[in-house]
């Protein structure tokens, strides 16, 4: 079926990614950095069974991953799998209240968190779907826009309302923006979205690649795996330090632990709101390496910032340059798979490897400033992961080619698929 491309269906399609990017970013990250103050404050766990609960559900998240690209690739029902997928986020966080062990409350989070993984893909891919390869870096701008507006919305929300009623206000927000999600999302047309332009085909390469290569023919793209250890650094860097910013404000003063840290995710997500357009802006310009650099850089700097002061202000002060860095990171990351893979009919099923990747990262990272905060303190922690970063930034300057301009036969995974299929009997 030829998509639907009339200025009324492109304009509804537009405000229906609007819709979804906004309600849904509370959903996709399920409890996120609220799981680590709810334990700290509620279920009086310690630092180290946070960090392993934490490891166990982004664990579950990271072996979904794959498979929820694959399933993206070869759904042509995307707003359905990323309801029901909603759907499911929202019923297991809302069993929490009541789970008191450490496995019951690992394996909902673990459920969780698996169940959530199909969202980021299912977004990219519809948007792929709708505006192409030429606006593609646009409109990832546009979709972090709302994405990170959304988040700083269900932050505010939060923090207000667990001043009055307590962390477990939280589950019920949840709840709340899932429903929101569930009305938003049949507003973008189905006849809108090109299922074969969603996968990463474009109109020059539109014969179904020979699915006997597989995902193995991912191994073949060398930008694709130098990227994907470079994602995994980001995260190892980056995904303890808001947890340990909260649960640092968290023993500072417990009634306001879960405000501040609504606080600093607030304002992390408003600076992220132009860094978002920015790299929609500008990635077609500039290029995808130096923005990504960039992030590398902040992420660096935060770190270190960290261990100067433990006052909250100052805190809540770094937290600002997340917004940079994360900021870049989530809306370049797409672009920068889509640039790889186009014209082989796998962008999803990368962006799910590289999102494994990310989650291995994120694993490595709270287990990791977990122990080190039980052996050395938070600063001990920050610094750890700030020679990650560093770690992470020299690898990405030194071995990933720039991929604005690649094309189906510059260095994507078309090319791979073509020598693969001349390697069949």
């Amino acid at each position: 079926m030829v998509p639907d491309r009339s200025p009324g269906s492109l304009r509804r399609a537009e405000r229906g990614l609007d819709a979804a990017n906004f309600f849904l970013a509370n959903v996709r990250p399920g409890l996120g950095p609220y799981l680590a103050t709810y334990l700290l404050a509620v279920g009086k766990w310690d630092q180290q069974s946070i960090g392993v609960v934490m490891s166990i559900a982004t664990i579950a998240g990271v072996v979904a991953q794959t498979a929820s690209g694959a399933l993206v690739d070869a759904t042509r029902v995307k707003r359905a799998v990323m309801a029901v997928s909603a759907i499911a986020v929202s019923g297991l966080c809302l069993l929490l209240p009541w789970l008191s062990s450490f496995w019951t409350v690992a394996l909902s989070q673990a459920a969780a968190l698996a169940a959530a993984t199909v969202l980021g893909p299912a977004l990219t891919a519809v948007t792929l779907g709708i505006v192409g390869h030429s606006s593609f870096a646009r409109r990832i701008g546009r979709n972090e826009f709302f994405n990170h507006a959304g988040s700083a919305a269900g932050a505010v929300a939060a923090g207000i309302a667990a001043y009055w009623y307590g962390p477990v206000v939280i589950f019920y927000l949840i709840a709340a923006v899932t429903v929101a999600s569930l009305i938003s999302l049949p507003i973008i047309p189905g006849a809108a979205i090109d299922h074969d332009l969603a996968r990463g085909l474009d109109h020059g390469s539109r014969k179904e690649p020979d699915r006997r290569a597989g995902w193995m023919v991912l191994l073949k793209s060398r930008p694709l795996l130098i990227f994907v250890v470079c994602v995994l650094l980001f995260h190892l860097a980056n995904a303890a330090m808001l947890p340990l910013l909260g649960q640092q404000l968290t023993g500072q003063n417990e009634k306001l632990g879960t405000t501040l840290m609504s606080v600093c995710i607030v304002a992390a997500q408003l600076v992220m709101l132009p860094m978002a357009l920015l790299v929609g802006a500008k990635a077609d310009l500039w290029g995808r390496k130096p923005l990504f650099l960039l992030a590398f850089v902040i992420l660096s700097v935060r770190a270190v910032l960290f261990t100067l002061s433990d006052g909250p202000l100052w805190l809540i002060s770094v937290q600002l340059l997340d917004g940079v860095g994360a900021g870049i990171f989530g809306a370049i990351f797409p672009i920068i798979v889509a640039d790889v893979t186009r014209g082989s009919g796998h962008f999803n099923l990368a962006q799910g490897v590289v999102n494994t990747a990310q989650g291995i990262g994120a694993a490595l990272s709270t287990s990791l400033a977990g122990i080190v905060v039980v052996w050395g303190g938070y600063h001990a922690a920050f610094l750890t992961l700030g020679l990650v970063a560093v770690a992470g930034l020299a690898f990405f300057l030194f071995t990933m080619p720039e991929t604005r301009g690649f094309g189906s036969v510059s260095g994507g995974l078309s090319e791979a698929i073509s020598q693969s299929e001349r390697a069949q009997p």
